[in-house]
């Protein structure tokens, strides 16, 4: 019987197939789109941590340098202590305002180079525009801030998102984030132009004054865990 292609019949059945082959081309796209962004991230979140040790690493080496420094690593604080570190979402429990802080999972990184080890703590918190984060190394004092990298996503070029450079992030070198009796101590973003000097202060970035304080805010409440947690290692 042949087939009349003007009857609407014939019109349903051919854009039921059409929706349901293009659906399904589109599903395995999405897929392999997916594991490749799934790496990608994977990679860019092991550049990061190794670049708060002075570390550099690219996408083509990223899990090579990783397994060579990045000894181990925990969950030093939060509601599974068992989960694996490196597969926790900081950002996705950070803007799920139903989880209690408390309850947030608290990752470390413990490092190691030139036989020297190192604590990568990771840090998460808003800005102007939307989320910032980073990663923040400590030295085996415990107390000494050895590196520190900074990201966001949608900050203002040019200001807020300055965030990301190293004239930026690099005053945060050589900072001390406890005293000698273990006390924490804030970094303090400052605009006076005091942040010069091992201080307890850097200088904020010129009309990126909420993007500053937001590392400010984020490096404070974050980094007072895990000193307490330090404390109960000496």
């Amino acid at each position: 019987m042949a087939i009349d292609k003007n009857s609407n019949g014939y019109t349903f059945s051919f854009a039921i197939v059409m929706v349901v082959v293009v659906g399904a081309l589109l599903a395995v796209a999405s897929q392999g789109l997916k594991t490749r962004q799934d790496k990608n991230a994977t990679d860019k979140k092991m550049i990061s941590i190794l670049s708060a040790i002075n570390v550099e690493a690219t996408r083509a080496n990223a899990q090579e340098m990783y397994d060579k420094y990045v000894v181990d690593s925990k969950i030093i604080a939060g509601k599974d202590l068992s989960a694996e570190a490196f597969d926790v979402d900081i950002k996705k429990e950070f803007r799920d305002k139903k989880l209690a802080a408390s309850d947030r999972n608290y990752p470390l990184y413990i490092c190691e180079k030139d036989s020297i080890r190192y604590y990568v703590i990771p840090v998460i918190g808003t800005g102007l525009w939307g989320p910032i984060w980073g990663f923040v190394a400590l030295e085996s004092d415990y107390r000494t801030i050895y590196g520190a990298t900074f990201d966001h996503k949608t900050e203002t070029p040019g200001l807020g998102a300055e965030i990301k450079y190293a004239s930026y992030s690099d005053q945060y070198t050589g900072e001390i984030v406890a005293d000698t009796s273990g006390v924490f101590q804030p970094i303090v973003v400052v605009k006076d132009g005091s942040g010069s000097g091992l201080n307890a202060k850097v200088d904020g970035i010129t009309g990126g004054t909420i993007t500053s304080k937001g590392v400010e805010e984020m490096t404070t409440r974050t980094l007072e865990v895990y000193v307490n947690y330090f404390n109960t290692l000496n």
